[in-house]
């Protein structure tokens, strides 16, 4: 009997006060969805970080004939001074490994990066390209003593560190990610106002049956369980909208992402999403609950 009166007060109360009821499940499943979006953000920056700082490389291009870098005084690069920076690149401390690639393999690269740029590519010749040592460290992070050492050899046109190149891509993803999570926390905290102005209308509503209910000797907890059973719900069906968006824009943003970087083994998994999903649940779930106890106690005279 007393479960069957707690469901029934709870679709009353739902029953009443359904547009209020329907903005918290919207405002819940937005606001869980971004934080969800949030935290795949951050597990996905995580692991790209993780993926392209392992492979970055410091490139050591060499000068060209007619190169406009000062550095090469229109002069390209001899068979001995190439020897010699080998030599040179391969007895530098933090030097993991070195691969020399010649004009023939940089203008296949080319090809093959701008193939989607037709024009671009077939303007592009062979004796265009420049010759250059891709240098592996032992410890990206300690780039710094290597390119010092290579700027200005004879016959070195420029050393670009390619990590400083992917950084102003990975920036503008963290600021991607504290957005994403602000925004979250700004409609986690409407979500939570929201819940408690239901639970104080339904509460108002129904006043003179919850003091009929203390006059009989109801505990406390009795007379508030409705009303936090229908914040749960709500977050509940909330969360599980929340967990249908998370889902797409996995399969919309995240796989896409992975496909155009070509970096599949750098992108989050399906375990993952199950992870951001139960967490954004519980969180929504526990907010609508705290929120309809905090409103409770305050306004309902129990």
């Amino acid at each position: 009997m007393r479960a069957n009166f707690i469901f029934s007060e709870v679709w009353i109360g739902l029953r009443r006060n359904l547009t209020m009821t329907i903005a918290v499940i919207i405002t819940v499943a937005v606001g869980m969805a971004m934080l969800g979006v949030g935290l795949m953000i951050n597990a996905q920056v995580g692991m790209m970080k993780d993926y392209w700082y392992d492979k970055v490389e410091v490139s050591v291009f060499l000068c060209t004939k007619n190169s406009d870098m000062p550095s090469c005084k229109g002069k390209a690069v001899t068979q001995g001074q190439t020897q010699a920076l080998k030599q040179q690149i391969e007895g530098l401390p933090g030097v993991e490994q070195v691969f020399y690639e010649d004009q023939a393999t940089a203008y296949k690269n080319f090809q093959d990066a701008y193939s989607n740029q037709k024009a671009l590519a077939d303007a592009a010749k062979v004796e265009d390209m420049p010759t250059s040592f891709r240098i592996k460290l032992e410890n990206p992070d300690n780039y710094q003593p290597v390119i010092q050492a290579l700027q200005g050899q004879p016959g070195v046109a420029q050393v670009i560190n390619q990590r400083d190149l992917i950084s102003q891509f990975f920036t503008m993803l963290d600021k991607l990610r504290y957005a994403a999570v602000v925004v979250a926390v700004v409609l986690v905290l409407a979500a939570a106002l929201l819940i408690g102005n239901t639970v104080r209308l339904s509460a108002f509503n129904r006043r003179r049956e919850t003091g009929i209910m203390r006059l009989v000797g109801a505990s406390n907890l009795y007379i508030q369980l409705p009303f936090v059973m229908e914040g749960m719900i709500a977050g509940l069906i909330g969360g599980v909208f929340a967990a249908v968006m998370l889902i797409v824009t996995k399969v919309l943003l995240f796989d896409e992402v992975a496909q155009f970087l070509s970096s599949t083994a750098a992108t989050i998994g399906w375990d993952d999403v199950a992870s951001v999903i139960t967490l954004t649940m519980i969180i929504g779930v526990v907010i609508c609950v705290l929120a309809s106890f905090v409103t409770l106690r305050r306004y309902l005279r129990v």
